[in-house]
């Protein structure tokens, strides 16, 4: 039986996970790292993207995350982020419009601050609109 931890994701609105996980993988600042019980602790933060957890029952669960903190201690690890939701939750239309909203609004961004604010806007739609298109059965391995 392989090693379980406690994990939590937990968004401003809702306790979007809690329940033990072999492992999760996810993207931080500076890179893909994957979790598993007794991995040394630390704090980091964490970027829009996919959040996968492989469950105690050993099902592989995708999630859209975005912009966040995860902290891993041994006892538990916790992912703070913005937003989370599984791709049933995912609105393929406001998705759509707000990829073609955010393409547009790029033409026209003139300062730095503006063109980076929605490429995060856009980055957060096209992953909500890869992930829609995962709305798939889980998987067991």
């Amino acid at each position: 039986m392989p090693a379980l931890f406690n994990f939590e994701v937990h968004t401003p609105y809702r306790l979007f996970f809690s329940g033990k996980a072999e492992v999760i993988v996810l993207t931080l600042m500076d890179g893909e790292i994957g979790v598993y019980a007794h991995h040394a602790a630390f704090t980091a933060p964490v970027v829009t993207g996919k959040l996968s957890i492989k469950t105690d029952s050993g099902e592989w669960r995708t999630a859209f995350i975005a912009d966040g903190i995860l902290e891993v201690k041994d006892h538990k690890n916790v992912l703070m982020v913005d937003t989370a939701e599984w791709p049933e939750e995912i609105d393929r239309d406001r998705a759509l419009v707000d990829k073609q909203q955010a393409e547009e609004d790029l033409k026209t961004a003139h300062l730095k601050f503006e063109a980076d604010r929605v490429k995060a806007r856009l980055r957060r739609a096209e992953c909500r609109l890869k992930l829609y298109e995962m709305k798939t059965p889980a998987v067991k391995s």
